[in-house]
């Protein structure tokens, strides 16, 4: 029954579009965070206060590497979003809260438009699911 509601979607032949932007930019930046750690990773956390930043910064990279590639395959999508809203809410207060602060709203909306656009884009794929061109539209399929 759970399983269920974490797979079931629509048949909406377009939120593969924001399946493949959400799964390729966290993927992505997953796999910086480990190619390199001293601007993307660890060195960022820490740069920016967070605790235990070598930690962190592979716990945070995995998740967006396991993560990306589950929304960009469309399995599990709704249960992969919530890591990733976590990230990019941690992202925009840890980040872009000094921009706010120090060079106005305008200046934070800039600098924080592809955090907004994962996050919402994540918070689209939780409410709505992966779609018609999904692994989870098969196994909804395939459990009836």
């Amino acid at each position: 029954m759970m399983f269920s509601k974490i797979i079931h979607t629509d048949n909406s032949n377009t939120t593969i579009l924001v399946r493949l932007i959400v799964g390729a930019v966290f993927l992505s930046e997953g796999i910086q965070k480990f190619l390199f750690p001293a601007t993307r990773g660890a060195g960022r956390f820490e740069k920016i206060g967070l605790p235990s930043p070598e930690i962190l910064g592979n716990y945070v990279g995995t998740f967006e590497i396991l993560c990306g590639v589950c929304v960009l395959l469309g399995l599990l999508t709704r249960l992969a979003s919530i890591p990733l809203i976590i990230i990019m809410l941690v992202a925009i207060v840890t980040t872009k809260a000094d921009v706010l602060a120090n060079e106005g709203f305008w200046e934070m909306l800039h600098g924080s438009r592809t955090d907004w656009t994962m996050l919402l884009g994540s918070i689209f794929l939780l409410i709505k699911g992966s779609g018609y061109w999904s692994l989870d539209k098969q196994l909804m399929n395939n459990g009836k």
